[in-house]
């Protein structure tokens, strides 16, 4: 069964306001007030030097449980948003890959879900590890992107997108933070994400509460359980309207979905509900054998989510 053997989150030290970056992001008056007041969008993290790599080393220097370990990883995996991310030939990946000390491991991206990317490298290193039959394997998920594009720096009418970064050591079995269902699904009539017609964009914002909630309940019913029994649930930090109207559709109390890096953090592409875990563990939140969910979404359009056991 696919573990969470450890997770850690980089924070950059730069917080800006999010009115701050109102011609950066091209936002009106009115605009600017919905993303204040309705969205609940207040600040966003940016790191003003470092690049890619430097985002993912910050975050990977941060899990002690990979150190003394590194022999056992096979899999060093960046589960990002955009499907490039640097200039070629850069390869950040690899850059992040040797100074970890992990060059006998495989490396690989997967972007093909977007922003739901991240829980999809978690169940595919899963699937890898169990198919390679060494149960003391390990694969080391990365995430986090820096916002260089305009196009990557906001979803226009829903976000505001930040720079933080969030790292899984992958594993099998173990006592803890075990994969107990996990559910995607693409709507392909939406593929052409930030391009799409008014008027599809439209029937997208009428179809994404739905195709949302559909997805939470496939996630927890392949995991055997149900909304009721969870203890939290880490969402992707979008904004905050999304999430009480989605509470109030499957009647989930809103205090169950950790919220408060809304307005901190912004929308970290992949990282998100790494990052809420992290939040959630280190105030004591999850105690052994929680149930919890993760949720994301990604333009294109994927929604995922993915049930485990603290």
């Amino acid at each position: 069964m696919t573990a969470l053997r450890a997770v850690s989150a980089y924070l950059p030290p730069e917080s800006v306001p999010v009115a701050d970056l109102r011609t950066e992001l091209g936002l009106n008056d009115d605009q600017l007030r919905v993303m204040r007041r309705v969205f609940g969008l207040s600040r966003v993290l940016r790191e003003p030097e470092g690049t890619v790599a430097d985002l993912m080393l910050a975050t990977a220097r941060r899990l002690d449980a990979l150190r003394g370990r590194e022999h056992l990883v096979r899999y060093v995996v960046h589960a990002r948003t955009m499907p490039a991310v640097a200039p070629y030939p850069v390869n950040p990946l690899h850059e992040v890959r040797d100074a970890l000390g992990l060059r006998h491991a495989q490396v690989f991206s997967v972007f093909q879900h977007a922003c739901a990317s991240g829980l999809l490298a978690v169940d595919m290193c899963g699937k890898l590890l169990a198919a390679d039959g060494d149960p003391k394997a390990l694969a080391l998920v990365l995430t986090g992107e820096k916002t260089f594009t305009p196009a990557a720096r906001t979803v226009p009418g829903t976000a505001v997108n930040g720079e933080a970064a969030a790292a899984v050591l992958v594993g099998l079995g173990g006592d803890h933070d075990r994969v107990l269902g996990y559910a995607t699904r693409t709507h392909g009539r939406f593929n052409a994400a930030l391009s799409l017609t008014a008027e599809v964009a439209a029937q997208f914002q009428q179809a994404y509460p739905q195709a949302l909630a559909d997805v939470l309940l496939a996630a927890v019913e392949r995991a055997r359980t149900t909304l009721d029994e969870l203890t939290l649930i880490l969402p992707h930090n979008v904004n905050r309207v999304s999430w009480v109207r989605l509470c109030r559709d499957l009647g989930i109390p809103l205090e169950k979905v950790l919220l408060d890096n809304v307005p901190v953090t912004g929308h970290c592409f992949c990282a998100d509900p790494f990052l809420n875990y992290r939040t959630a563990a280190d105030r004591g939140l999850l105690t052994p054998g929680d149930r919890y969910l993760m949720a994301a979404v990604g333009l294109g359009a994927t929604f995922s989510a993915m049930v485990l056991e603290h």
